[in-house]
């Protein structure tokens, strides 16, 4: 997807399919810093990452939209549809990782950062989130929004981060894999069968690994 538009596929009955939207651009994504929790608002090119991703939408016919409780995704679904908050798909806590560059993570803590680039399911945020905690989150949010929309399409705005997480346990990547490339504003398509199993269905085309 990212910058190619493509027609919608209706969900097929009785399957839920959720369009993942990122968030928009903000000023900390444009200076690559972890946003983490930290809730600054959409910059002008974020409202316009907003305002394509609604248009790529526009035809699906979504029955809801969903968002975390940041400012950032929130702004990002209020174009899309009138928001409606699940906290499942709040950011990473990075801890004391939040407001840092990759780089000044890993001085900071060499060990934990390879492991957060690496290893996914044993990475911890320093004084922060446990990334496992963090998807297993993020699933059982995507299976109760798939479980309240059988049959129906809906986006959900979450981060970069967490789309990355939900992505790489259905998909079974490993190592810097994980750290799939989910643009700004791309959509990232996953079914919801009867019963809870996800899987994904579009991934978005390009978009920078920050």
């Amino acid at each position: 997807m990212g910058a190619e538009a493509t027609e919608p596929t209706p969900a097929a009955k009785d399957l839920c399919r959720i369009h993942v939207v990122r968030h928009g651009t903000t000023t900390m994504n444009v200076q690559n810093r972890y946003r983490g929790r930290r809730d600054i608002p959409l910059d002008a090119q974020g409202y316009q990452d907003a305002v394509d991703a609604a248009r790529r939408l526009s035809t699906v016919g979504l029955a809801a939209v969903y968002t975390g409780p940041l400012r950032r995704t929130i702004s990002t679904a209020q174009i899309i549809a009138d928001e409606a908050r699940v906290h499942g798909l709040v950011n990473l806590d990075y801890g004391d990782w939040e407001g840092m560059t990759a780089e000044e993570a890993e001085i900071f803590d060499p060990a934990g950062f390879r492991l957060y680039r690496t290893d996914p399911s044993q990475a911890i945020c320093p004084n922060g989130e446990r990334l496992r905690d963090a998807q297993d989150r993020v699933i059982e949010a995507l299976k109760l929004i798939g479980s309240r929309h059988q049959g129906e399409d809906v986006a959900a705005v979450s981060h970069a981060v967490i789309i990355r997480l939900a992505v790489a346990l259905l998909n079974g990547a490993t190592g810097e894999s994980w750290r799939a490339p989910v643009g700004r504003g791309s959509i990232t398509e996953l079914l919801v069968h009867p019963g809870g199993r996800l899987e994904v269905d579009k991934m978005p085309a390009g978009g920078a690994p920050d």
